[in-house]
């Protein structure tokens, strides 16, 4: 098992250590007793952004690299490792690993890990996947429906006004449901590519809340409701990315508006938050908020999944995809925030987003 500790007795490199800070990957440097002597700020920044060091304990303990390391410092060239680092959405790294010094040279030997990150071709060869799979089926249904109407229009309804009228209005429809599927799926893909990068602009979320209230409130009279928008005083700035973050608040309050109980109205706040999950660090708080049947807790664990719906029927009659919320939760993820769900059936149900702040002190 690696460990931590600074040896007593230090090999002379043929290069200073703090150049290792130089490069923009993480590297790791362990001695012959497996104990980890040095690390650059690459994986200082790792273990920063881990304040449950989930990060030190799935590399310490991980045996198959132990076994590369032990390869290594006997001058066997060892095979690439790859590791899954938690921290705090979750990192992919394969790592490569040298001698030092050569094998030729006498005294004692480290090995130096270099831990490339590979999470973006990972999140590519699984999007790659899941985009077969689920559109495959999800488009099946439609696409069969529409085959169906065709044939019946170039057969029995060909001379019908009525039938036509009918099936062509259906026909419609079903193409509008696989153009918003496609238009979901797309951008899902972005958003699940990017979420390892943090967003770096400056954003006031009070705006941009209210914007995207007032913008819906047309679609909540239409069922008979009102959205009330309260704003807590001294709300702070945060970084992020203003089309993401009022595309979460446009997803939320449509499903408010859609699953809610007609001529109940919908409460959307932004609060101040002491204290953001995990991290323990101060944020901000975006609840939405409305009445209606509510969501079974058995659900409530799943119902972020993409393409996982509730109830199937309803949500593809009002031309749901099912990836509203699985677009929600990635762009969260990627503004390092939480989202925090509370549903009693026939009562109320609350989604709260919550996000960290950010000091420009």
């Amino acid at each position: 098992m690696l460990k931590f500790k600074k040896p007593n007795n230090e090999i002379n490199l043929p290069f200073d250590m703090g150049l290792l800070d130089g490069i923009s990957d993480p590297v790791v440097v362990v001695n012959e007793k497996y104990h980890i002597v040095h690390n650059n700020r690459a994986y200082q920044r790792i273990i920063e952004a881990d304040p449950l060091s989930n990060a030190t304990v799935v590399l310490t303990k991980n045996k198959s690299i132990t076994a590369t390391i032990k390869q290594c410092l006997n001058g066997n060239p060892g095979q690439s490792n790859e590791i899954f680092m938690p921290n705090p959405i979750g990192l992919y790294f394969s790592i490569n690993m040298w001698r030092l010094p050569e094998l030729r040279s006498e005294g004692p030997a480290w090995a130096m890990m270099v831990l490339r990150d590979v999470t973006a071709e990972k999140k590519a060869e699984e999007m790659r996947a899941d985009f077969v799979a689920n559109v495959s089926h999800e488009l099946r249904s439609p696409l069969s429906a529409l085959l169906g109407f065709i044939e019946t229009l170039q057969g029995p309804a060909a001379n019908d006004p009525d039938a036509n009228k009918r099936f062509l209005g259906i026909m419609h429809s079903e193409a509008e449901r696989m153009s918003r599927l496609i238009g979901d799926l797309l951008t899902l893909s972005k958003v699940e590519s990017d979420e390892h990068i943090s967003p770096d602009e400056v954003v006031e979320i009070g705006p941009i809340v209210k914007g995207v209230g007032s913008a819906l409130s047309g679609e909540a009279e239409k069922k008979g409701m009102k959205i009330e928008f309260v704003e807590e005083e001294g709300i702070p700035l945060l970084l992020g990315d203003p089309d993401e973050l009022t595309q979460v608040v446009q997803n939320l309050l449509a499903n408010a508006i859609n699953y809610g109980t007609p001529d109940k109205n919908i409460r959307l706040e932004i609060k101040n938050s002491s204290e953001i999950p995990d991290t323990g660090g101060e944020g901000i708080a975006i609840a939405v908020t409305n009445k209606g049947e509510g969501i079974p807790k058995a659900e409530l664990s799943r119902i972020t999944e993409r393409f996982y719906r509730v109830d199937k029927g309803r949500s593809r009659s009002m031309g749901g995809t099912g990836l509203g919320l699985a677009i929600v939760k990635h762009i969260i993820g990627r503004h390092r925030g939480f989202l925090e769900i509370e549903s009693e059936l026939n009562k109320e149900t609350t989604f709260t987003v919550t996000l960290p702040s950010v000091s420009l002190e």
